[in-house]
């Protein structure tokens, strides 16, 4: 009897930790917007350029980047971010990045060393980084006109390359 009530009572907490287990890591972050939802209108605070509200990017699709200086996957594909922006940026669609530094002269740092000339905002509270589902880094978000996330990208890549324009190309349905 005893063996059979130790069993149930293992199985029935394994099956309570599985069931958490899972529920967590399909938690997204607090006030995640999930892909097919469109963004909130926040404001940034900007590192280069005029601080906004992410509305004012609404005429046109939007890819945003999330970064920190100390994220060495960030630094890796930053130079290849810089080239996209310059390539695309503004006319077909706008590439912008917020940084999740604590400290605004880091985030700066950051950017002059790449020499970054993308608008960037940084996220002292955790707003924008909870918003787009950060809860790694690098993550790189496709929006719509519209403001609809249509696709989140966790990892370093190189978004200038012909496999990453051509991804662009479709989710923003531009001739690239």
């Amino acid at each position: 009897m005893r063996h059979r009530l130790r069993k149930v009572v293992v199985t029935t907490v394994s099956a309570v930790l599985l069931t958490f287990g899972a529920s967590l890591a399909n938690a997204g972050t607090p006030g995640e917007v999930p892909i097919g939802s469109v963004l909130r209108d926040e404001r940034m605070d900007a590192l280069i350029g005029p601080s906004r509200k992410l509305s004012e990017f609404r005429n046109k699709p939007l890819l945003i980047n999330v970064w920190a200086s100390w994220c060495g996957p960030c630094r890796d594909e930053m130079g290849a971010l810089e080239r996209l922006a310059r390539r695309y940026g503004g006319r077909q669609f706008h590439v912008i990045g917020i940084s999740t530094d604590d400290y605004r002269d880091r985030a700066n740092g950051f950017l002059k060393a790449y020499k970054i000339t993308f608008p960037n905002y940084i996220d002292h509270a955790l707003l924008l980084e909870n918003m787009l589902g950060a809860d790694h880094l690098p993550l790189t978000l496709l929006v719509d006109a519209q403001g609809k996330v249509l696709g989140k990208y966790y990892g370093s890549r190189e978004w200038d390359s012909p496999e990453a324009v051509k991804l662009i190309s479709a989710a923003f349905k531009l001739p690239l």
